[in-house]
């Protein structure tokens, strides 16, 4: 009986300390948890040479693959988490819940403000949602922190189209278009398109 009483005191004290030193410790157990996601890894030259590609590429199917070689190049997330969260955007919009992957991709680019994909991912669910501006801002975002992506270039002439600001649209475009040759929204710089040479601002 005495043992047992030393032992229950025993336990009792050690589990006080543990409460003690887990209350001193939480601060900095929370900044481990929270810890900051890296800045993303820096593509420019893959996407240069990408670019120098996709210029002599001879046919759709080459001007595809390289596409598709850009794409994984943008969807490389900085670290573990920010890839958990860029997929399961990604899948809840290739389901068509945007509402759920506008979730995912706000978590993404609050806790990887430095990588341009979640703010790119997030701007085509206001676009799909028919909210330019904000598609819009997102694209800006992006843009800033890797100005060499196409996809964002080519979005965001689609949402200045949307916007009715045609020549700042065609302008983006053409930039896009001259990075990657292949891209669909090429048809809408032919004459007569929305942002052909015939199109006038409104």
């Amino acid at each position: 009986m005495a043992l047992d009483e030393r032992r229950r005191h025993v336990i009792l004290y050690g589990m006080r300390k543990t409460v003690v030193l887990s209350f001193l410790l939480a601060p900095f157990l929370a900044g481990a948890l929270a810890a900051a996601c890296p800045d993303p890894e820096n593509i420019d030259a893959e996407m240069q040479a990408l670019f120098a590609r996709a210029n002599k590429a001879e046919n759709f199917r080459q001007g595809q693959e390289i596409s598709d070689a850009m794409w994984r190049a943008w969807l490389r997330a900085p670290d573990e988490p920010a890839q958990a969260a860029l997929d399961a955007g990604l899948a809840r919009r290739g389901a068509y819940d945007f509402a759920g992957a506008l979730k995912e991709f706000d978590r993404l680019a609050k806790y990887c403000p430095t990588y341009a994909e979640g703010f790119n991912q997030r701007a085509y669910i206001h676009f799909l949602r028919e909210d330019y501006d904000k598609a819009l801002g997102d694209l800006e975002i992006a843009l800033s922190l890797q100005p060499l992506h196409v996809a964002a270039q080519s979005g965001r002439a689609l949402t200045l189209m949307n916007l009715g600001r045609l020549s700042e649209a065609r302008e983006q475009l053409l930039i896009a278009v001259g990075n990657n040759p292949w891209l669909s929204e090429k048809a809408l710089l032919a004459e007569g398109a929305p942002l052909g040479p015939s199109g006038k601002d409104i």
